[in-house]
């Protein structure tokens, strides 16, 4: 799996202390999932990891996570690429249809494309990364389902205050093994009364091997805003970016926004084909 490869996105978003309004009849009548088993065992065997789970059961659960094959909807990053991206939840080979970048249309026919060994854009001169992007906005959109992932690590932090309200802090880390950017680590802000995942902090790595965590080190705060309850999933809809160093927020920095969700689309493998000339394949950066 491809963990976080993460870049600088936006979306508007401030927290809300109340539970995001759900349809539970949306979630009635799920089949259980042979998926949930195995991991609930796993999170349960650490602190972190049974925090992590209250966290899943307030977005809808983690059968409706593993029900659902596919993640659907429009991403945009505040004057960056925006695209309408189909994810395949158990391979996460991704396509997108780009619509947009830098607020100018993108070419007729431009796509981006994680197919679970390449990452490659199509036209060649669209100026992005796909090996750092296609991912990205899927992974940000996905927590905290994303996070029961196995080969990583939970830690239970002491609790941090997020717009005066006290929330229970944990952190992610990752195995070796794990994707481009194994070194990334990820701090939940968890809502103490409602378990809703209000806020993300994380480092992004990529390229950068393993550089060691420092309490006073640089991070993004990304807030997380505007939930909505598609196909018995509890999702946001808006974020916003901020610096974050020495325990302290900074400046906003960046914004994004999602649209048209949807988990019960289609995965149409024909679309991770790269064309026949035009395109580009994006490799990782040499580690530092």
């Amino acid at each position: 799996m491809r963990i976080f490869s993460t870049v600088l996105f936006a979306l508007t978003l401030i927290l809300g202390c109340s539970n995001p309004e759900t349809d539970s009849s949306m979630t009635d009548g799920l089949e259980d999932n042979p998926l949930t088993e195995e991991t609930e065992a796993r999170l349960m065997a650490t602190e972190g990891g049974q925090m992590l789970l209250r966290a899943i059961e307030a977005h809808g659960g983690l059968d409706a996570w593993h029900n659902a094959e596919t993640s659907s909807y429009v991403w945009g990053f505040g004057g960056g690429l925006e695209s309408k991206m189909v994810a395949h939840n158990r391979t996460r080979q991704v396509y997108h249809d780009v619509l947009s970048m830098g607020g100018e249309p993108a070419p007729d026919g431009a796509q981006m494309v994680w197919d679970g060994t390449d990452a490659w854009v199509y036209p060649d001169s669209l100026e992005t990364n796909p090996r750092f992007m296609a991912t990205t906005g899927y992974y940000f959109q996905s927590i905290p389902f994303i996070l029961a992932d196995p080969g990583i690590r939970y830690e239970v932090l002491a609790p941090a205050l997020l717009d005066s309200v006290e929330h229970h802090l944990v952190r992610a880390t990752f195995d070796d093994a794990v994707g481009d950017a194994p070194g990334d680590h990820y701090t939940l802000y968890i809502h103490p009364e409602t378990y809703v995942v209000n806020a993300l902090r994380y480092r992004s790595t990529f390229g950068r091997g393993r550089p060691a965590i420092d309490e006073n080190m640089s991070e993004t705060l990304l807030y997380y805003k505007g939930y909505v309850t598609v196909d018995g999933l509890t999702v946001p809809s808006q974020f916003e970016g901020y610096g974050f160093s020495g325990g302290v927020k900074g400046d906003k920095y960046y914004e994004a926004a999602s649209s048209e969700h949807s988990y019960t689309q289609p995965f149409d493998e024909s679309r991770l084909v790269m064309p026949s000339s035009g395109a580009r394949i994006a490799s990782m950066p040499n580690v530092e």
